[in-house]
């Protein structure tokens, strides 16, 4: 791996356009309810948990490629 991908994966990635900012608090707000639904439907335990540790991952993932984009 190059250092600029390095470089490139660690900085910070502001959103520039009111159209990004919007995209993030899309994928932010529909991660938000699945993770709600889930934790509604789903009983405590672990699969739950991990469930909806998932879902974290995905948003993070999808701002990220929203944020890297280049």
């Amino acid at each position: 791996m190059l250092p600029e991908d390095i470089e490139h994966r660690f900085a910070f990635h502001a959103a520039t356009t009111d159209e990004k900012r919007d995209a993030h608090t899309s994928v932010r707000q529909a991660c938000r309810r699945l993770a709600d639904h889930i934790n509604e439907t789903c009983p405590d335990g672990r699969e739950k948990s991990l469930a909806i540790t998932a879902i974290e991952e995905a948003m993070f993932w999808g701002n990220a490629s929203l944020a890297r984009q280049q």
